[in-house]
């Protein structure tokens, strides 16, 4: 009997153990508006929480986490010198903080996706990550090829293609609506810029009939 106990107290400790959770897709699948509902879900029962976002991503302002639902809210920034270890838990405003919210964490340095890590696992800290999983050429950030490593939890989010597929990769255009093939990395810019394509669409050719690529001419 005294055994039986023990195992049961034993699966409910390690159920209880705080994990690191990526949630990936390509651009306009609801990362940020599922990001802020879990916030809420947290304060609404009394927790606090930490929000992040990158830094250098000031489409809707400096500081703020915002949906295309309308939904924004303030939140810390974090940029590559950003160091998530436990000093920097202990000196939180928020403390106890029952929850860390990560949003556009295909940003995040490697280095950092394992401090993210170590405190799920060390500290006991749930950490929430939401981002793209690759870039415009199809190659992975290189904060989600960590996330991709080392979080314990992964949840591909949907979104369509202009083709009624289901949307993977993420397109880059220019001002005239053509694709873009070469560039930087990281260019910040929503809808004007972008567009989630399904891996069909992504790789057509430029002069392909719109009808059977629509995702390539949005």
């Amino acid at each position: 009997m005294a055994a039986t106990r023990a195992a049961d107290t034993a699966r409910v400790q390690c159920a209880a153990v705080s994990k690191l959770y990526f949630r990936y897709a390509a651009m306009n699948a609801g990362k940020s508006t599922a990001l802020l509902q879990a916030a809420y879900n947290y304060e609404e029962r009394g927790m606090q929480v930490r929000m992040f976002t990158a830094a250098h991503d000031d489409r809707a302002g400096s500081g703020v986490v915002a949906s295309r639902l309308g939904l924004a809210r303030a939140a810390e920034t974090f940029g590559p010198d950003t160091v998530f270890d436990a000093a920097w838990l202990a000196e939180s405003p928020a403390a106890p903080v029952a929850c860390l919210l990560i949003d556009e964490a295909q940003f995040l340095t490697p280095e950092q996706v394992r401090q993210l890590h170590r405190l799920a696992h060390v500290h006991d800290v749930p950490v929430l990550c939401y981002g793209l999983r690759s870039d415009f050429r199809g190659d992975a950030f290189p904060g989600a090829a960590a996330l991709l490593t080392l979080a314990d939890d992964l949840e591909e989010m949907k979104t369509i293609c202009a083709c009624g597929r289901k949307a993977s990769m993420n397109l880059r255009v220019d001002d005239q609506g053509r694709r873009v093939n070469e560039g930087e990395q990281v260019v910040i810019g929503g809808n004007e810029r972008y567009r989630a394509v399904c891996p069909g669409c992504f790789y057509s050719d430029d002069d392909t009939d719109p009808a059977r690529a629509p995702g390539l001419f949005g």
